[in-house]
């Protein structure tokens, strides 16, 4: 009888591939709720936690070329005859950034940070360490200085695989057929439906005459956005506050969780927050949280449920 709050578990077990039944499930149910909380994060350093404020949505997308009826000899025809590796290559530099800023039509209803968030940003480890604890390589001159920028509050297209011709066997063949698949990352206020159909325009009109191209969108899920002056939010912060030692940073999440999104849509404020670090080795071998953390998460968990009391 201490619990002054009911609570519900909800768990998603397709986040990684695409799936959205977690999505549907959520808008049909009548139930709702007044807060949702998610331990699916973390901070930058030990004992300066972090609220997600924002994550990203995600458009993933798979393209064919096709530029004949079959492989040539590149000899006979190299030089005369469309190339379906070039062709993909040449298509695809439509939608990549240049100078670490997508085409202006990928970057459409693009949120800025706040001051309080950028100001939080300023206390995080600088991007040159980050990269570097991750064995990473900055993309440009200014990509380091501007990680956090680039991953929580740009929009980013990357290029996942390239298959066609013969990378591995000594063949001097003209392919005819490439594929790729690709996604982009979308932030506050981007909506999925309107950048994937300026995703595949700026590919066609790049692709050159006498190529088909056969585009598909695999899966896509918004961007997602919480007011950092939530009742739910101040809650939260005043929790860690007590039992961390300080109030988290307010940041954003260049990661895309669908159920995020779905639970903003139906006006319950998602708290996503966590206690892994990067040496956590997310989506690596030896993934791991420090024992330490362990019963500090569940104090948390536990001081979050009693003081969410308040929201009623």
């Amino acid at each position: 009888g201490e619990l002054p709050v009911n609570v519900r578990f909800a768990c998603d077990g397709e986040e990684e591939i695409g799936g959205h039944s977690i999505v549907d499930w959520l808008a049909e149910d009548e139930r709702g709720g007044d807060v949702a909380v998610i331990f699916d994060s973390g901070m930058q350093r030990p004992g300066v936690p972090e609220l997600n404020v924002a994550m990203r949505g995600l458009c993933y997308l798979h393209v064919e070329v096709r530029t004949g009826g079959r492989d040539l000899h590149s000899g006979m025809y190299g030089g005369a005859a469309l190339n379906a590796m070039h062709a993909l290559m040449q298509t695809l530099q439509a939608v990549l950034p240049r100078d670490g800023r997508l085409p202006e039509e990928l970057r459409a209803g693009v949120i800025a940070p706040t001051a309080e968030e950028l100001a939080g940003w300023d206390e995080l480890p600088p991007g040159t360490e980050v990269l570097a604890e991750q064995g990473a390589r900055p993309a440009d001159a200014r990509a380091a200085d501007e990680l956090y920028l680039r991953t929580w509050a740009e929009p980013s297209v990357d290029v996942h695989g390239i298959a066609g011709g013969s990378p591995q066997l000594i063949k001097t063949v003209l392919p005819v057929h490439a594929q790729a698949n690709l996604s982009i990352r979308l932030v506050p206020d981007q909506q999925p439906d309107a950048i994937a159909a300026t995703v595949e325009q700026l590919l066609r009109a790049a692709a050159p005459a006498g190529a088909e191209l056969e585009i598909t969108v695999h899966s896509q899920n918004p961007p997602a956005l919480v007011p950092a002056g939530e009742r739910a939010v101040q809650l939260t912060a005043d929790v860690f506050e007590e039992l961390v030692g300080r109030r988290p940073l307010l940041v954003r999440s260049g990661g895309s969780i669908p159920l995020v999104a779905a639970l903003v849509e139906r006006g319950i404020p998602p708290i996503v927050t966590g206690f892994a670090l990067p040496s956590s080795n997310l989506h690596s071998p030896n993934e791991r949280l420090l024992a330490d953390y362990l019963p500090l998460g569940v104090d948390t968990a536990q001081a979050l449920l009693l003081r969410f009391a308040a929201l009623r």
